[in-house]
């Protein structure tokens, strides 16, 4: 049986998250404590792949996932989904709001509830979790007053619905990737998304540019671009990088091939379809028949030809 992982315990947005894929029927669904536990289980074989959360409408990258995946043995993106968030106030049978003196969440949930929870609960104090789940749990087990979380946590974890819709932006939404053993990638499906590291060799004077022309200057699409420290010394980045295209786009691949030959390293976590389905842009001189046609034009010109 196939064996998927997720960010846990039961009742996290990961797990719901999890539950939309295809993959997922059938399948045995298997909590994790931490993004680094359920990453590190695909590696070792105990999972099949894992779902963990990537990046927020509101609060940006999640960096510990980004972190966990540029270290340790490389790992593949094949499929990514995009799951509206909204969050519940949870308490005990019987708790009120007035009760609430200490509130369990998980930081980008804290983020995404700050003025709510500075307006209405303003002597609360604020404890950070591995996991809106975990810190509905907790709840249940008597350790914190409320906690924000998930509305599916409140059935799951026999609490009350203290308050809802707490989030202090409307519309947000959280980016999951399932992530696997490396293998091919999905085909194109001529609206996707490729996922990649890259490490600058020295930082220098136009490092970024750099990295920045190579997509460019063939038609490439970025849609997310942000700096990470390599941590093994002050002064050491990555950029980690999400590009319009396929690896199989001929613009898509001379990007990264002209990036592992400018670049210390190039980590390619994998191309898969976008879950909102948008096509990149067409850009002049840019599609694959355009690549056809100038590498010909050169090998005839290399031939001796006109």
């Amino acid at each position: 049986m196939t064996r998927l992982g997720f960010l846990g315990p039961g009742g996290t947005f990961t797990e719901a998250a999890l539950r939309t894929v295809p993959d997922a029927d059938g399948a045995e669904l298997v909590p994790c404590p931490t993004v680094a536990a359920a990453l590190d289980a695909v590696r070792a074989g105990e999972l099949d792949a894992a779902m963990v959360p990537l990046e927020n409408s509101v609060e940006g990258s999640v960096v510990t996932t980004l972190d966990e995946l540029a270290g340790g043995a490389p790992l593949q993106v094949v499929r990514e989904v995009l799951l509206p968030v909204s969050f519940c106030l949870l308490g005990r049978p019987g708790t009120s709001a007035a009760d609430v003196r200490v509130v369990a969440t998980h930081p980008h949930a804290e983020a995404q509830c700050r003025r709510w929870l500075a307006a209405h609960l303003p002597h609360a104090q604020v404890v950070l979790t591995t996991s809106t789940a975990e810190a509905a749990r907790a709840v249940s087990a008597g350790t914190y007053d409320a906690a924000v979380a998930a509305p599916v946590a409140a059935d799951r974890y026999g609490l009350d619905v203290l308050a809802a819709d707490l989030q202090d932006t409307e519309g947000a939404v959280t980016r999951f990737v399932l992530v696997g053993r490396p293998g091919p990638p999905p085909p194109p499906s001529g609206a996707d998304r490729t996922t990649l590291f890259a490490y600058i060799r020295e930082d220098q004077p136009g490092a970024l540019l750099q990295v920045l022309t190579e997509f460019a200057v063939r038609g490439v699409n970025l849609s997310r671009i942000e700096s990470r420290p390599t941590g093994d010394r002050l002064g050491r980045y990555f950029f980690s990088v999400d590009c319009d295209g396929h690896l199989a786009d001929a613009r898509v691949g001379e990007a990264l091939s002209a990036l592992h030959r400018v670049c210390a390293d190039v980590r390619v976590l994998g191309s898969y379809p976008r879950a909102d389905g948008r096509r990149a842009q067409g850009v002049p001189s840019a599609t694959d028949a355009d690549f056809a046609e100038a590498a010909a034009w050169l090998e005839e010109v290399r031939s001796g030809g006109s």
